[in-house]
Order: structure tokens, then C-alpha cells, then sequence
């Protein structure tokens, strides 16, 4: 069975990157442009990985991620974050999630890769 990969971003020029990225993997991939459409889709399906994004509109990533973390099932759920901020101004998330992954914005298609291996195979 194929594993799944949400995309929360809510630039769309990124968003369509780590699409293009992923593409021609085996991931499918669950696309949200915002938190609140994230948990959303949490509702309807688990992913196995997040790829998540930290400064967004209205829900931004951290609370998301902070929420994400406190709900039933979904508290395993690896996360990447990918951001043009440094991981040092979000490292109390790092109490929240040890394994988290931060990654720059102008991220390889071969470390996005390497990076999911790591984490979900």
C-alpha cells in the first residue's frame, strides 16, 4: 500500500514545488493550503508523513502542529517542516516533537526524499 504525504503550505508557488517534488513517487499526497483545511482532511484521512509549513495565515504551523499533536491518533504522525525561518526560532516545538525536521524552503528533491525515507520508508 502507497503512504500518504500531506502538504500543508499556503503559498501556492511552494505548494506546487513539493507537488512537483513528489510526483512521480509512490507517495499520494494530501494537498491543504491552511491549518484549518489540514484538519480538515485529518478528519477524512491519516497521513502517514506531514510536510508542514510555519508561517501561514490564520492557523500557522506551530499551532497546528501543537494541535496536531494532541489529537487521538494523530499524535505519531512524523512532521517536516519546511521554512524560510530559522529552526532556532521554533525550537520549544522541538519539547512537542523531538524528531521534528526542519528544512529550508529551497530544499532538494533529493533531501525532501532522503528526509522521508527516514522517516516513514
Amino acid at each position: 500500500m502507497n503512504k500518504t504525504i500531506m502538504i500543508v503550505e499556503d503559498d501556492q508557488v511552494f505548494h506546487d514545488l513539493y507537488t512537483e517534488l513528489l510526483e512521480d513517487t509512490d507517495y499520494k499526497l494530501i494537498h491543504a493550503y491552511d491549518g484549518d483545511e489540514a484538519l480538515l482532511e485529518l478528519e477524512k484521512e491519516k497521513p502517514d508523513l506531514i510536510i508542514l509549513d510555519i508561517v501561514m495565515d490564520m492557523v500557522t504551523g506551530d499551532t497546528f502542529l501543537l494541535y496536531l499533536k494532541s489529537m487521538p491518533g494523530c499524535e505519531d504522525i512524523p512532521v517536516i517542516i519546511i521554512s524560510s525561518q530559522s529552526k532556532h526560532s521554533y525550537k520549544s516545538l522541538m519539547d512537542v516533537e523531538p524528531n521534528l525536521t526542519f528544512l529550508d524552503k529551497t530544499v532538494t528533491k533529493e533531501k525532501l526524499l532522503d528526509e522521508i525515507t527516514a522517516k516513514i520508508g
